[in-house]
């Protein structure tokens, strides 16, 4: 075994890296770009360098500036993690010119599968079953649309070297090809640097299965059994399972002698995972089954596997790239219960999960027995725009299918994160969601139950809202209690009230004040009966005295104890600078005391404004000033955290004025156009 290994990623995976390569007394060693100065597998690393700015393209994908620091360091090893350069074959290259070990397949390898189309011909070469589809070079997309027409539609346009969905668009009919394919080749070539596609066949009813394989230098290869991934969310894993359910014993004793020739096939080294979609409408079938790809590296829901198997897949890497042989024969592997992991995003759900950032005000993470995290992020860390926006993966282990999702759900209940928006009250939705507990889904289980599941638009929770101005009051009595600050310059109801509201006699009846909750504008009503607040918002009301007994309980609790989190008890309160984060039943309220002096009125008031939903670059831009538009045309297209998301008018109009260029940087909320609604120029 070698003395030292750079991990050559960030984030949660680095992070999972060095927790074995510690365990087995190995010196790590970091590599960092300017947005991860402070992350946390920079500070439990042995040691770190900086390697460039934050976007990926001038630091985490710079092979030169990743080798340069391995020699300065006297690195022996590099694991690369998954994503960045882990299917760069060029990487793997330019580590063994280096002298240093490449954790991973051989170049050869990376590159016989890294381009799906090549792969695709080598499987059906060496007798594995394919979906049917057009794999070659011809990428005019006039050829591509009328490929598309021979195979029918549905079909996927999906990049040659990619993954993570990323530069895959489903396409249900040709007059939608010409978009999708654009936009799947730009994904493509951001992503990978690579824009060209190939065109499948969607397969209704799909399942996604995939085979974990493990190949060493003497030759010896193994599967490590299946997981099922067929919950996605555009073509992402959202929760993943070992085992798959309903899976017969001979479909998984077929797949597994598939998977093993694949990675025979091109000689494989180190983990692997090779990926099957199967036809799930009448049950799983031994013959119902195709390769679609296969991944040259460890994958995001590897602790699964590990969870059934007993294995550290981490320590398999390390061991075989060492040069040592497989830890176990086929034999010797067997499954012991049943494990699922969710990925817990940085996204909102009611906003057709658009990327969320901001600093982890709060990050707490629900007991449960038989519960792992990985995380690569703890609280007052900053979610950036430039990066996945994955905070933690929750896996749980249980006896039964039905044990593992009960402890998956009560910790995913459990947990508490503040700032960013994210996919909490989702996932544990889906830990409940009978067709998914039955082991009646698809991949497209989520798009069919959105509704039900909650990822659309909700009303305000007002309860919430109430519980935080309850926050916000205990905060301005605080500082008018101990005299702390002057009050600001100009008026503020906010400021009149902690002033003088805070009487055991004579209190004001009520007041009321006004409330920025969630960027929009409501009028909160205060009363004070026996001096003790109570807040009332769009009809909910929340109050103080339940919860402090007596005049000295109540000062000492409301007015001197920093910490607003646990109270009431159905909900967390987590204070930040300038507002109070409500956590109610997993879902995120934010509430501000509104200041004329500071609260930007244009946000709050979005008229026929289109705005960007997160911070991102801009793509394209498709409209100029004078333009006339129809509701849901397109407007410009941002891509943030290495998707597209595409800006359309929401309503008939005219455009007045367009705010950015094509390859702009913008912050959320910023302007990208206005339109004149039809009916404002009628007026």
């Amino acid at each position: 075994m070698f003395s030292s290994v750079l991990i050559a990623n960030r984030g949660e995976i680095a992070v999972r890296v060095m927790k074995t390569a510690k365990r087995l007394g190995l010196r790590t060693i970091a590599v960092y770009s300017e947005a991860d100065a402070g992350a946390m597998h920079v500070r439990m690393a042995d040691e770190a360098y900086p390697i460039g700015p934050a976007a990926a393209r001038e630091s985490y994908l710079v092979i030169d500036k990743i080798i340069a620091v391995a020699k300065q360091s006297g690195a022996e090893a590099i694991h690369p993690g998954y994503g960045f350069l882990s299917e760069r074959a060029e990487f793997a290259e330019a580590c063994a010119e280096a002298g240093i070990v490449f954790v991973g397949p051989p170049a050869t390898a990376i590159r016989a599968m890294g381009l799906k189309d090549g792969a695709k011909a080598l499987m059906q070469k060496a007798g594995v079953p394919v979906v049917p589809g057009y794999h070659g070079a011809n990428q005019d997309p006039k050829f591509l649309k009328e490929k598309a027409y021979e195979v029918g539609y549905p079909v996927l346009i999906k990049a040659v070297a990619g993954g993570g969905g990323k530069g895959m668009k489903r396409v249900d009919k040709a007059m939608d090809f010409d978009e999708a394919l654009a936009s799947a080749q730009r994904e493509a070539q951001g992503a990978f640097g690579d824009p060209r596609v190939l065109i499948e066949k969607y397969v209704l009813s799909p399942r996604h299965i995939e085979i974990q394989v493990f190949g060493d230098t003497q030759g010896n290869v193994v599967h490590l059994f299946e997981r099922d991934c067929s919950l996605q969310r555009r073509h992402q894993k959202v929760i993943e399972e070992a085992p798959a359910p309903g899976m017969p014993a001979a479909m998984r004793e077929a797949m597994g002698r598939a998977a093993v020739e694949a990675a025979r096939a091109v000689g494989y080294v180190g983990a692997g995972t090779v990926e099957f979609i199967a036809d799930g409408s009448n049950g799983l079938d031994p013959t119902k089954f195709w390769f679609m790809e296969m991944n040259t590296r460890l994958q995001v829901e590897h602790p699964v596997t590990e969870a059934i198997t007993g294995q550290d897949l981490v320590e398999w890497q390390l061991r075989v790239a060492a040069g040592e042989p497989l830890p176990l024969s086929q034999e010797n592997l067997a499954i012991h219960g049943h494990a699922v992991e969710a990925r817990l995003y940085a996204e909102d759900p009611e906003k057709g999960f658009l990327p969320s950032t901001g600093t982890l005000h709060a990050l707490e993470f629900g007991a449960a027995e038989g519960v792992r995290i990985d995380t690569g992020v703890e609280e007052g860390a900053e979610v950036s725009p430039y990066y996945d926006p994955m905070i933690a993966k929750v896996i749980a282990r249980g006896a039964t299918r039905d044990e593992a999702l009960d402890r998956l759900g009560q910790a995913l209940a459990g947990t508490v994160v503040a700032g960013p928006r994210t996919n909490v009250t989702f996932l544990t939705a889906l830990t409940e969601a009978e067709g998914f507990r039955a082991g009646d889904f698809d991949t497209g289980f989520i798009d069919r139950n959105v509704e039900v599941l909650g990822a659309v638009p909700q009303p305000m929770d007002a309860k919430a809202a109430a519980v935080g101005v309850l926050g916000i009051v205990q905060r301005q009595m605080k500082h008018a209690w101990r005299a702390e600050q002057q009050h600001r310059d100009g008026y503020s109801p906010w400021s009149v009230m902690s002033a003088d509201a805070f009487r055991l006699s004579d209190s004001p009846r009520h007041q009321n004040v006004p409330v920025v909750v969630d960027g929009e504008l409501h009028s909160a009503r205060l009363t004070f009966p026996r001096g003790f607040p109570v807040a009332e918002v769009a009809g909910q009301t929340a109050e103080m005295s339940p919860w402090y007994k007596g005049y000295l309980g109540f000062l000492e609790t409301f007015l001197l104890d920093n910490d607003l989190r646990n109270y009431p008890r159905d909900v967390a309160l987590v204070p930040s600078a300038d507002a109070i984060f409500v956590i109610r039943n997993g879902r995120q309220t934010e509430v501000r005391a509104f200041d004329p002096l500071d609260v930007d009125l244009d946000h709050l008031d979005g008229g026929g404004s289109v705005k960007a939903p997160m911070h991102g670059k801009v793509v394209q831009v498709f409209v100029e000033p004078g333009q006339q538009v129809a509701k849901g045309d397109r407007v410009a297209v941002i891509e943030a955290m290495k998707m597209e998301h595409t800006l359309l008018a929401p309503s008939d109009g005219v455009v007045t004025s367009v705010s950015v260029t094509a390859g702009e940087q913008v912050a959320e909320g910023a302007p990208v156009a206005a339109i004149e609604a039809a009916q404002d120029q009628a007026a």
